[in-house]
């Protein structure tokens, strides 16, 4: 089956963000525990995290360098692939897609300056602060490119007269009835993510037998931070369903199949549908998704039939949604159950069922990630601009997507694969103990 320049561009554009969102989550969440893992070691006199603020802080800047790459494409591809959006469009979003690079630069200046002078200050804050600036350039770059992903669902800004945008608020189009719920979403996911990625990094090496007091620490810190942030996403994602249920039923309805507007309306967990739309083999929790919606078991859910048939996203999105939600109670449990063992002297919370379980919080803090992405865009269908134009209507006509498509499949294959190198050697070859013994002559 042979297929059209809109289907090789959805594609070509999912392929791109899908693995652009690895390092961006990365690179918004690293810099936190950089700098609390710094902080800690400048305020204990504790040589343990001030070498695992420097060490995350190396493999941060690989990450940083293919994110560059990948979220360059991204801008090069918005243009290439997308350009009738962009024509409507690209004026209204202008200020926070230039907002989202100049952010980058900031970031990036500030990280050149904090690498390059570790022991340089008599006072070691000084040098702490270098990252406040890092962590305000990666969460800041996060925020625009949520605002733009946020106006392409709820957009405001700008009167579409005769196919072009006229009476253009910037202002209005960054901050539109989206932006709130998407940005905390986002930036408190990333560092949950980010947190459960360097705790299960260091879980697998305390399970290959790299036990010393840095390991103990640094799994401590993760999982602690973690759970806190666990929490925020959890709260996030409370509030993101208030917003879709407000701005958006028809994508809170479909991810939870829920076809009837009714009060009192139940939370659906997995399941199928038949040929007649009816929910099958699911977990439903009464009431619940009333309760999501509007904060009472008595809120009125709207349901799918109440829009064009057209205009439905599709209703694979449940899986994404439930899959995403029970990863986010899973982040929540496992440190959880970190911490309270801590406490219990006759048991341990190094014992290998537990580390194993913090090892497969990694992969699936990114998969959650994936997810939530994967779920906001499908969710969206068939808009590319809630309202006002279709994807089918957006993509481009020309020939040649499919070569790209392949050539870029390439590109990331390979990014990917020297990345991990890179970062696999870079740690193997440097050991956490010689380090430690080399530099602090403990």
């Amino acid at each position: 089956m042979e297929l059209d320049s809109v289907s090789l561009s959805r594609m070509l554009t999912g392929m791109t963000l899908a693995f652009h969102i690895i390092f961006a989550t990365i690179g918004v969440g690293i810099p936190i525990m950089i700098s609390i893992a710094e902080f800690l070691g400048i305020k204990k006199k504790d040589p343990h995290y001030l070498l695992l603020a420097r060490r995350w802080a190396r493999g941060f800047t690989i990450t940083v360098a293919v994110g560059v790459v990948t979220g360059t494409i991204i801008g090069l591809q918005l243009s290439l692939l997308w350009p009738s959006f962009m024509k409507v469009a690209g004026q209204v979003i202008a200020l926070p897609l230039f907002m989202e690079t100049f952010a980058f630069f900031f970031e990036a200046i500030f990280l050149g300056i904090y690498l390059y002078t570790w022991d340089r200050f008599k006072n070691q804050y000084l040098h702490w602060i270098l990252t406040i600036p890092i962590m305000i350039g990666s969460s800041a770059s996060a925020m625009f490119i949520t605002m733009v992903n946020s106006f392409m669902n709820t957009p405001q800004g700008f009167t579409l007269q005769g196919g072009k945008t006229i009476n253009i608020d910037p202002i209005a189009a960054m901050f539109n009835p989206a932006t709130p719920s998407k940005v905390f979403h986002v930036v408190t996911s990333a560092y949950t993510a980010s947190a459960i990625l360097l705790a299960a990094i260091t879980a697998f090496l305390y399970l290959r037998g790299k036990r010393s007091v840095y390991y103990q620490k640094a799994l401590t810190l993760t999982m602690v931070a973690t759970f806190i942030f666990a929490v925020g996403t959890a709260l996030a994602g409370d509030v993101s369903a208030k917003f879709l249920a407000k701005h958006q039923p028809e994508k809170l309805a479909a991810a939870e199949w829920h076809f009837e507007t009714s009060r009192g309306a139940d939370l659906i967990l997995f399941g199928t549908l038949d040929e007649n739309n009816e929910v099958k083999n699911a977990i439903h929790i009464p009431k619940f998704l009333s309760f999501l919606a509007g904060g009472s078991f008595d809120t009125k859910v709207i349901g799918l039939d109440d829009f064009p048939k057209d205009e439905l996203p599709p209703l694979v999105v449940h899986y994404m949604f439930d899959l995403m939600v029970v990863i986010g109670f899973y982040l929540v449990f496992i440190p959880l159950v970190f911490l309270f063992v801590r406490q219990i002297k006759k048991w341990s919370e190094w014992n290998k069922p537990l580390l194993w379980a913090i090892v497969a919080g990694g992969p699936l803090g990114i998969l959650a990630i994936e997810l939530g992405w994967m779920y906001a865009e499908l969710g969206r269908q068939p808009w590319i601009l809630r309202g006002y134009m279709k994807v089918a209507e957006a993509a481009t006509t020309g020939n040649g997507v499919g070569m790209a498509f392949v050539l870029f499949a390439a590109l990331y294959l390979v990014l990917g694969i020297i990345c991990t190198i890179v970062l696999i050697k870079m740690f193997k070859n440097n050991p956490a103990e010689e380090e430690l013994n080399d530099r602090f002559s403990i």
